[in-house]
């Protein structure tokens, strides 16, 4: 199990109540299951959003399929509007 920081921005910031946050999983989706259990607002952010691992876009890859190293931080992107 990798333990490392989720950080939110913009409306997953907001839905989350907290900027980054402390984690321990093994894979995104695991992840992503773990931070929105209880929390339906942002759940319904993190199905918009896309991520960064370290700063690498993880693109249309399977979460549950992403594997996570220790010490990773896990950013969480929701759309931006604007020009």
């Amino acid at each position: 199990m990798a333990s490392g920081k989720v950080r939110y921005w913009a409306a997953a910031k907001a839905a989350a109540g907290v900027a980054e946050e402390e984690f321990e999983a093994v894979t995104l989706g695991e992840l992503m299951t773990k931070i929105t259990a209880d929390r339906a607002e942002l759940a319904r952010v993190v199905r918009r959003s896309s991520f960064l691992i370290d700063g690498s876009p993880v693109g249309k890859r399977p979460h549950g399929e992403v594997e996570l190293s220790d010490g990773v931080t896990v950013e969480v992107l929701p759309p931006f509007a604007g020009g």
